[in-house]
């Protein structure tokens, strides 16, 4: 077994729940006290503010959009397109455009608070390229994904690893939703030079890029490395490192991902229907225990097994255990296989922390995989998840998250030795 893939299994070990875990060590946090959820440069940098109107900068935009601000006693939540473990959102979104008229080539930072882009190094000949495609040229968008790993470490503690990466997964997603709204391809790509890039951003260790999305023409050109390493900005207000992140994250980074051909989902959203659910989306808290219909459900079984656009892969299995799908017994599955029957709605919302959306819900979904490049795995499952939350809320059928379980007693329930990356649930 090669030494990264122990690294991966051995990081996913040391973050596992179970039941005398989340009772010797309960985690509380002060409230008061959340790091910043938004990243800024300074004001004298160049900015290109975003307008819907424009097909370019909708694309963009709808990438990364704040879509309801709630407040309570603490302070302003700001809700986004991307779902994110806590709504502490610890992902940012970086954007080369090349040859895109009206705006200057450059790298850009999303500047999702007031909805802007901010140029950070502007291009001649060097480029993002040369870490991710070397020798070819994208004329168009290079979408890189990172992580300010703090934002979530500052609650979740060792177990934010996994979901800086789902996150980034789900950011992975909107992107996605994004494209398929304004006709455009994307190609995720996971395998590439994430290391020297994080050094010539000027991330130093508190910011760490997880994967890229580009869409564009590909041209076979030399584009050189960034010639200027780009002034170093803290995504949060104040840090505190965490050796045991950053030490899995280099780990986890060097393993090279499964391969497979590139190939692109097909979906039949009625466009205008499927923009509302991108701006609609929420994740769920309640459900009242009511059946969805069995035709609902094998669509969006249908949609989870469309293509992923990408080289780099990681096989992800998906168990379902139904509660209340009308017309299928309920039982666990994989995929559409009944593995075997019975009523585990208390079982499920155990294994969950006792979570009631576990027990309530029409049915719940486990992401397992038995993977060659963990960080890449736990983003596909994140990519997979944000496209599970779009297809249910189109539906009228709501959907949540669930990053937290008792591992080892969830793969018991699955009767599987594969980690167990994600759990999901969806219901009325």
């Amino acid at each position: 077994m090669p030494q990264n893939q122990i690294s991966g299994k051995a990081y996913h070990e040391a973050t596992k729940h179970s039941y005398l875990s989340v009772q010797v060590a309960p985690n509380y946090v002060d409230a008061s006290t959340q790091p910043s959820p938004f990243k800024v440069y300074p004001k004298f940098y160049r900015r290109v503010k975003l307008n819907l109107n424009n097909p370019v900068h909708s694309f963009i935009s709808l990438t990364s959009a704040i879509t309801l601000e709630k407040v309570y006693k603490d302070g302003p939540y700001k809700l986004r397109v991307n779902p994110s473990a806590g709504a502490l959102y610890p992902t940012e979104v970086y954007v080369q455009v090349r040859g895109i008229e009206g705006i200057v080539d450059g790298i850009y930072h999303l500047e999702v608070e007031n909805n802007c882009l901010t140029l950070i190094y502007e291009l001649i000949d060097d480029g993002l390229e040369s870490y991710i495609i070397p020798g070819k040229s994208i004329n168009g968008f290079i979408f890189l994904i990172s992580c300010v790993y703090y934002r979530s470490s500052w609650k979740y503690q060792n177990r934010s690893m996994r979901y800086c990466f789902l996150d980034s997964g789900h950011h992975l997603g909107a992107i996605a939703a994004s494209a398929f709204l304004h006709n455009r391809d994307i190609q995720l790509i996971f395998d590439f030079d994430k290391l020297a890039l994080n050094l010539d951003l000027g991330f130093e260790n508190k910011e760490f890029i997880t994967a890229c999305a580009v869409s564009g023409e590909v041209q076979d050109k030399k584009i050189r490395h960034l010639r200027l390493k780009v002034p170093f900005v803290c995504g949060t207000d104040y840090f505190e490192s965490n050796q045991f992140i950053e030490d899995a994250y280099q780990a986890t980074t060097l393993q090279k991902s499964r391969q497979q051909k590139l190939e692109y989902p097909q979906f039949d959203f009625d466009k205008d229907k499927f923009y509302h659910t991108v701006w609609d989306r929420r994740s769920i808290r309640r459900f009242r225990k009511e059946s969805i219909f069995q035709e609902d459900y094998l669509y969006i079984v249908q949609q989870l097994e469309q293509s992923i656009p990408t080289e780099n892969y990681e096989e992800i299995e998906i168990y379902s255990v139904v509660h209340r799908v009308e017309g299928m017994t309920p039982g666990l599955y994989k995929g559409t296989y009944l593995v075997k029957t019975g009523n585990f709605s208390e079982k499920t919302g155990y294994l969950c922390i006792n979570q009631a959306i576990a027990r309530d819900s029409a049915v719940t979904l486990f992401f397992v995989s038995d993977y060659l490049n963990y960080q890449t795995a736990m983003q596909i499952a994140g990519f997979l998840g944000q496209r599970l939350y779009l297809t249910s809320n189109y539906l009228g059928i709501q959907c949540s998250g669930i990053g937290a379980y008792y591992d080892d007693a969830t793969q018991e329930l699955l009767e599987t030795n594969k980690d167990v990356l994600y759990g999901m649930v969806i219901g009325i």
